[in-house]
């Protein structure tokens, strides 16, 4: 991400010229790959993220995938943003304009997302239920939920 660069005193033009070496992939309006580096599973995530804009953040079956939770493998990419987002994104990216306040916004390895709650929550319309039941203890023994937070979200889950 040219931020991401300039952060570390990389001027934007200089990647441009270090994409036209071949070092660097051009992939979307201020985002490159370097080819050089192994994927992880992360990155389908960062780099929907930051197509859809520095405000954007992963929300619903997303987080949930992102956490390796409640076996959800979702083939669209849910991001969600405060803002209309005007550019063409790629099919595997669904954007969803929602107005949430900060609270509920966190970040998993650099990646914004709503909060483990949050996305449970918004995933109780749309997966099985007995799939997200089993995963909510599996978010507390990763530490992403407190015991209080586990025994709350069960009981929504369950009524």
């Amino acid at each position: 991400m040219t931020d991401d660069a300039a952060a570390v005193d990389i001027p934007a033009v200089e990647l441009a010229k270090i994409a036209g070496r071949g070092r660097l992939r051009h992939v979307a309006y201020g985002l490159y790959h370097f080819d050089d580096m192994p994927p992880t599973r992360f990155d389908q995530f960062y780099e929907a993220v930051r197509r859809v804009g520095d405000d954007a953040y992963l929300t619903g079956e997303a987080v949930l995938a992102l956490h390796g939770l409640a076996n959800v493998n979702p083939r669209r990419v849910r991001v969600g943003t405060r803002r209309r987002v005007g550019r063409t994104l790629p099919d595997w990216i669904e954007v969803v304009k929602e107005d949430i306040d900060d609270e509920h916004l966190t970040s998993f390895e650099g990646i914004p997302t709503t909060t483990i709650i949050g996305a449970f929550c918004a995933c109780r319309d749309r997966a099985m239920s007995d799939r997200l039941r089993t995963a909510v203890p599996v978010a507390r023994t990763n530490g992403l939920l407190s015991e209080q937070e586990t025994g709350d979200l069960l009981g929504e889950l369950a009524g």
